[in-house]
């Protein structure tokens, strides 16, 4: 999905075909996966704090200047969310419960609550508590959703982008160059960097997981095939690319919270008695 992002945003501002950023992509990702560059990846993961900084100041200068529409912005999108005509995903006519399941999906996508991916990458943290790791994790599905995803829709209604037919990152990407001088380029670039820094994240879940399964041996064929979905990934159509997405989500979170669930009496005991512990303390 992010070699697609990639490839639709770099199509629609610089001209460029989609094989051509798919195998740039692919190349750069081979190189620090298999190839060991991790300087390549390094230096994307610093430039991304710089790029959240740049996007979510892009957005906030969008959503002041237009101070005074946001309140029907905001009526404007959970109305249509509700009325079957959110033209932005394609609902026209649909039922309110087909709203909720591309709601849900596509929030599902954005933040990974419920797949158990997170965990991954938090399970490695420094840290003397589960618990205080586990807020830690919940606060960053609370910013990406309520904070960013919502001052994005914002900018998309408040720019009028959701009347131009796009979709996807070309969506942003237009919605950003309207309501702001040189906003397509930020959308642009930032998603690069914050596609590339996920892509690399991701593949690095994905071992772990194989190598569970399969053993260290499965380790290289596994980063030699993830390397050939991310060119195809790039060049596949975008109603394709969402389907496959939403129906490998879903295979993830179903058995990850029956699990959730199985254990939730002794996720309960163990919060209860960290919060226990840090009343006792003060």
């Amino acid at each position: 999905m992010q070699s697609n992002a990639v490839a639709d945003v770099m199509e629609a501002n610089l001209y460029v075909p989609t094989w051509v950023t798919g195998l740039v992509l692919s190349v750069l990702v081979f190189f620090v996966i298999i190839g060991g560059v991790r300087r390549i990846a390094g230096l994307a993961e610093r430039l991304v704090p710089l790029m959240a900084v740049v996007y979510i100041l892009g957005a906030l200068v969008v959503i002041v200047v237009n101070i005074q529409a946001v309140p029907g912005a905001l009526a404007h999108i959970v109305g249509d969310a509700f009325t079957g005509t959110a033209a932005t995903g394609g609902f026209a006519g649909a039922a309110v419960m087909t709203a909720i399941r591309f709601g849900v999906a596509r929030g599902i996508f954005s933040n990974e609550a419920g797949l158990g991916s997170a965990p991954i990458a938090h399970a490695a943290a420094r840290t003397n508590d589960p618990v205080r790791q586990g807020t830690v994790a919940m606060l960053g599905t609370f910013i990406d959703t309520i904070i960013v995803c919502t001052m994005t829709a914002l900018v998309i209604v408040l720019s009028g982008a959701w009347e131009s037919g796009t979709s996807g990152a070309e969506l942003t990407s237009v919605a950003f160059g309207d309501g702001v001088p040189g906003g397509n380029w930020v959308v642009t670039f930032g998603l690069i960097i914050f596609a590339f820094t996920t892509i690399v994240a991701w593949s690095y879940y994905g071992e772990r997981c194989a190598e569970y399964l399969f053993g260290v041996k499965a380790i290289m064929p596994y980063r030699y095939l993830w390397v050939v979905l991310l060119f195809v990934g790039a060049v596949a159509k975008l109603g394709i690319v969402w389907l496959i997405a939403d129906v490998l989500n879903a295979l993830m979170a179903i058995p990850n919270l029956i699990a959730l669930l199985a254990l939730s009496g002794t996720i309960f005991a163990v919060t209860r008695d960290y919060f226990a512990r840090e009343e006792s303390s003060r």
